[in-house]
């Protein structure tokens, strides 16, 4: 996936309480809604492992 910022590489960022998506070029961070209509197969197989996304 690419940031829509930069076109940077977005990556699964898991914190404490939250996941997010976090850009590895500019860190801008999204939240899943913000991204799901453009998941693609790798990053839906990740956050698949995850049993609940907190929306903050």
């Amino acid at each position: 996936m690419k940031c829509r910022e930069c076109s940077g590489k977005l990556e699964v960022h898991r914190m404490c309480r939250r996941v997010r998506m976090r850009c590895t070029k500019c860190q801008k961070e999204y939240h899943i809604h913000e991204v799901a209509g453009d998941l693609d197969e790798e990053t839906e197989e990740i956050l698949a492992r995850y049993t609940c996304i907190v929306y903050d």
